[in-house]
């Protein structure tokens, strides 16, 4: 268990944003006791995410320059946000500071961008895997992935268990469960198809080329990224 009183929470908002990969974890960590949550994005102005509906900023890049915990979440406008600059300079900035340096789903691969994931083990979501060797970091199909203070959550859904499982290594295990419960978190999904070994190699192909289809520049534009990656 670490010390850590007030822990300063930033979460990186951007336009098309997974909203999930985002409010999960910052429903669990609202429950750390003490904290400070930051939405950051590059103005104040509402951004949009793949949902429909926009998420109000509560800081701009300048005015959150440090916090104890980093959070990167992910969604398919990932791949624009590692190509701005002015979002990797601020996540190189503050994660080079942070006592944690974590992510949600593709925010991994923001981090990778930045520079932050190199020589470490790392996840996202399981379509997207496999880039994450380009930024120098350890593929793991893993849901929750701890190396030394780097945490990365597999897709989505998993930033529930990677904030449970934060919270635990800060506040203690009998905290989390306690948070754990409050949430109700007992999932019993009506179907056994969340992840592709479950589904099967039909469903998974379907969902990836599904992805792929939808953004066809995609990989293209990820390895360039990795190209233009610089050393945090």
């Amino acid at each position: 268990m670490s010390e850590m009183t007030s822990p300063s929470v930033a979460f990186l908002l951007y336009p098309d944003v997974t909203q999930l990969d985002l409010t999960a974890p910052a429903q669990v960590f609202s429950r750390l006791g003490g904290q400070t949550i930051h939405l950051v994005a590059a103005s104040m102005e509402p951004v949009a995410t793949d949902c429909g509906f926009s998420i109000l900023p509560t800081a701009p890049f300048g005015e959150v320059t440090r916090a104890d915990i980093l959070c990167v979440p992910g969604g398919h406008g990932c791949v624009a946000a590692m190509e701005d600059e002015e979002t990797l300079g601020w996540v190189r900035a503050v994660g080079g500071k942070a006592a944690w340096v974590t992510s949600v789903c593709t925010g991994s691969l923001i981090l990778g961008a930045a520079g932050l994931l190199a020589g470490y083990r790392a996840t996202t979501h399981w379509a997207w895997r496999d880039y994450l060797s380009l930024f120098g970091a350890e593929p793991v199909a893993e849901r929750v992935v701890f190396d030394r203070n780097r945490v990365t959550g597999g897709g989505v859904t998993a930033g529930i268990d990677f904030a449970l499982a934060l919270t635990a290594e800060i506040r203690g295990d009998a905290h989390a469960k306690a948070v754990q419960l409050g949430l109700e978190y007992d999932p019993a999904p009506p179907f056994d198809a969340g992840s592709p070994e479950a589904a099967g190699p039909e469903l998974a192909s379907f969902v990836a080329e599904r992805g792929r289809r939808e953004s066809p520049t995609r990989d293209a534009r990820i390895r360039a990224a990795a190209a233009c990656m610089q050393p945090a």
